[in-house]
């Protein structure tokens, strides 16, 4: 798994549960921890994406 990917995943995780901590203590808060865990979900497809592209490339 490529660096940026694994760390955009880690973002992602963490994001999820500050959005769950966020909205079980009943701040509205947590919409932007929903959105920034979307925000790393999708920067963690594209380069789980490019590096498989750039693998196909070179093989």
């Amino acid at each position: 798994m490529p660096r940026l990917a694994l760390y955009a995943l880690i973002v992602c995780v963490l994001s999820v549960a500050a959005a769950v901590v966020s909205f079980v203590q009943g701040s509205w808060l947590g919409v932007v921890w929903v959105l920034l865990a979307s925000l790393s979900s999708n920067m963690c497809w594209y380069y789980l994406k490019r590096a498989r592209d750039a693998r196909r490339v070179t093989s």
